[in-house]
């Protein structure tokens, strides 16, 4: 098989007659598509799985049938789309946003337009990201960990009656490709402009009777496209390396230990911004070409940090993680456990004015774990009227961060200070859902959910070098909620299926402790919930030819978490997760799979969504820099952002089209384009003019070669063809406003094989 369907399939039809799977070059490219996923292949269960004869040529076929709004992507359609990062994540799924913080490894999530710019990352994302049923406490966590994947699926709205944590936005949940009971092995290279280049390779196979195992590694190098142009320097390589290991273990024939490690490695340097305006001071701006970045390091600050002086921005992280997974069939229901423990070392440095002085070049260190635990009992027969699902969740997280700023440039300051503190949280949660079909197809659902959340701030000190020390006292918050979700679903058609749900979601307050002056900035920002009406369907009007799925959404905020500003005198306004006491959101996602003509198949993605604050009383910053502009003298200009629109992006596209043709009895070749769109997002509560990132359009495309064997395959792409100068985020140094640039136009090719 080839290399991405061996990690699609996990090579679970290794074992299966080569009729259910082999096919003549014309079937498998005039007739079909690659992304077939039966629902039937399980990965707990890969030897005695059921393939139907007859494909389809839409994946996910099994979805259909569920009340969901879900985006499932397959393997193989992550790897066209160049999918090797959560930030790519975006341009695969409808009203999802993933931004770098500062260009940085560290991300934020938006779905539906529900997050917030959790810059110090110490708080539950608002969207989560899981690995194999793992959710991470903190989103850097899972950096590095984007290869040998089975699937995804993203998952929007409030979410926690089933599985894992509870989230208000949703979740982002990867699959990765399981060990099998037959040898199996592969290897893909990809090299592409700037010297980039992404290996990755994987064995898989039995070591003894019922146990078996696979090892999976990547690599990434080179594709820095920045340079200097006071200095000649280059910037933005990458340079990581990971490993992953799984060991499965089938003492009987209903019970599955699954034992899984990983350890990352990132050296890569980081993409740095460019900075728009300045707030504070009158030098002129660097004038910069699209490719370009200014970047400093003082001697006395390299010293201070402990790194060489020649150090780029860039990062110096490790994570490594293991969790224990246990299936057990009782007959009646099977009982599931899963184990897990993450850590990441962070040392990270970035020069976020964007130029040569140092006004605000930060390195940070951080130092954390998390521990989870999940039980759950689910009913056992897919055929059965009822399901059900009852479980409970726990999780310890551990967190210490160290932020050191370099402020000398900056007349108003002229010093270089810290910032360190503790955090310790623990939180405990209840679930259950249930279904049951009734007659003529309408089935009733509901879940509910309990959680208790407790976390603490602790040993926060802020020091200027040479000058004052400030200890604050330790802050705490709990907070304790129930959430839940009801719905009806009704398949009137065979091939088509609507339905409606409530959902209340819940999210445990936290703490913004960035660059802490005075001790109310340690005061806790509290819960956000959300009560989330959706209506959607799911249709196969042309089985084979044409998918429609769509959802509307309507989203009912008290006490939403989101970035806002606070005014510290004598100091400036400074960034500060804040709740809004009264919210809302509202639109629609929906997806369009086509295949109208004999080779032709097209996706196409769209997101709509609009929403504003009904009550948010908080600091203007854009009217309080204005007034020290024109004053010098900082002074809090507050308003009532009522009506004011939520800020993000309102539209959001992207798809693909593909042309497959059979040139010989053995040969095929796919080739089409991909694009994406994303509107205006503002970067600033109520923003406009540069506090807003202007919209963008990327066009892509590739074409691919590949045998009827399966054994190889072979592609050339380019992302960005157009080479458009765009910005994928924003933000806010001491002194400037800041974009961070997207990628110039790469063209590359893949080379991947798989036995």
């Amino acid at each position: 098989m080839s290399f991405r369907r061996v990690l699609l399939l996990g090579a679970s039809l290794a074992g299966l007659p080569s009729a259910l799977w082999a096919a003549p070059a014309v079937q498998q490219h005039d007739k079909t598509p690659r992304h077939t996923h039966p629902k039937s292949v399980n990965a707990q269960a890969d030897e005695t799985i059921k393939v139907s004869v007859k494909r389809t040529d839409f994946a996910f076929q099994a979805a259909q049938k569920q009340p969901d709004a879900d985006t499932r992507l397959t393997a193989e359609r992550l790897i066209e789309r160049g999918v090797v990062t959560l930030r790519d994540v975006e341009r695969v799924a409808p009203n999802l946003t993933i931004q770098s913080i500062n260009g940085t490894a560290s991300t934020n999530f938006y779905l539906r337009g529900v997050g917030f710019n959790d810059f110090t990352q110490n708080n539950i994302p608002t969207v989560l990201t899981y690995f194999d049923d793992v959710p991470f406490a903190f989103s850097t966590m899972a950096s590095g960990l984007m290869f040998d994947l089975a699937d995804a699926t993203v998952t929007p709205g409030p979410v926690g009656t089933m599985h894992g944590q509870s989230d208000t936005g949703g979740e982002v949940r990867f699959r990765t490709a399981d060990p099998t009971s037959t040898w199996h092995y592969g290897a893909s290279e990809d090299i592409a402009s700037y010297a980039r280049s992404r290996s990755e390779a994987y064995v898989s196979g039995p070591l003894a009777k019922g146990l078996d195992f696979r090892l999976a590694g990547q690599t990434r190098q080179g594709g820095g496209w920045q340079t200097n142009p006071l200095t000649g320097a280059h910037l933005g390589d990458a340079d990581s390396w990971a490993l992953r290991g799984k060991l499965r273990w089938r003492p009987d024939s209903r019970t599955t230990i699954m034992l899984s490690g990983h350890f990352v490695q990132d050296n890569s340097e980081v993409v740095t911004g460019v900075p728009v305006y300045r707030l504070i001071g009158s030098q002129g701006l660097p004038s910069l070409g699209r490719q370009q970045a200014e970047w400093s390091l003082k001697p006395q600050f390299a010293d201070l940090i402990g790194r060489p002086r020649s150090l780029k921005p860039s990062e110096h992280n490790q994570f490594w993680g293991f969790d224990l997974h246990m299936d057990r069939d009782l007959g009646f229901a099977k009982i599931t456990s899963i184990s897990a423990f993450e850590t990441e070392r962070q040392g990270e440095y970035t020069d976020q004015d964007g130029t040569s002085a140092s006004q605000a070049d930060t390195y940070r260190t951080i130092s954390a774990n998390a521990f989870t635990q999940e039980l759950r009992l689910s009913s056992n027969d897919p055929n059965s009227r009822l399901q059900w699902v009852v479980g409970a969740f726990y999780q310890r997280s551990r967190m210490k961060q160290r932020f050191l700023f370099d402020y000398t440039d900056y007349s108003a300051r002229g010093y270089m200070m810290s910032t360190n503190f503790g955090m310790n949280q623990e939180s405990t949660s209840e679930f259950g859902h249930i279904s049951y079909r009734l007659p003529h197809n309408v089935t009733l659902f509901g879940g509910l959910l309990h959680e208790i959340d407790d976390r603490s701030l602790t040993g926060l000190k802020s020091e200027i070098f040479g000058g004052s020390t400030h200890i604050f006292q330790p802050e705490s918050t709990a907070s304790a909620q129930f959430a839940g979700q009801v719905g009806v679903s009704w398949q009137m058609l065979q091939s088509t299926m609507v339905y409606y749900k409530l959902s209340k979601g819940f999210k445990p307050g936290g703490f913004s402790a960035n660059n802490t002056q005075i001790q109310a900035q340690l005061d806790p920002f509290g819960p956000e919930t959300v009560l989330t009406h959706e209506v959607g369907f799911k249709s196969d009007p042309i089985p084979g030819k044409l998918r429609l799925n769509g959802a509307a959404f309507y989203n009912d905020f008290h006490g939403q978490q989101v970035v806002g500003t606070v005014m510290i005198p004598n100091y400036g306004p400074l960034s500060e997760i804040t709740n809004v006491p009264k919210s809302e959101s509202w639109g629609f996602e929906g997806t369009v799979e086509m295949h109208p003509v004999r080779h032709v198949f097209v996706t196409q993605n769209i997101g709509w969504q609009r929403g504003n604050y009904q009550d948010f009383p908080n600091v203007n910053r854009a009217a309080t820099n204005a007034y020290y502009a024109k004053t010098g003298v900082w002074k809090a200009i507050n308003n009532n952002f009522a009506g004011v629109d939520n800020g993000q992006p309102k539209l959001t596209l992207n798809g693909q089209a593909e042309w497959r043709q059979a040139l010989t009895d053995h040969l095929g070749l796919d080739i089409g384009p991909d694009w994406s769109y994303r509107g205006s997002q503002a970067i600033a509560v109520g923003g406009t003019g540069f506090y807003r990132l202007p919209p963008y359009f990327l066009l892509g495309a590739h074409a691919t070669l590949r045998p009827s064997s399966g054994h190889w395959e072979a592609t050339i792409y380019a992302s960005n063809i157009l080479n458009r100068q765009y910005f994928e985020s924003g933000g806010m140094a001491t002194t400037t406003y800041f974009y961070i640039p997207g990628t110039p136009r790469f063209i590359g090719g893949r080379v991947s094989c798989g036995f």
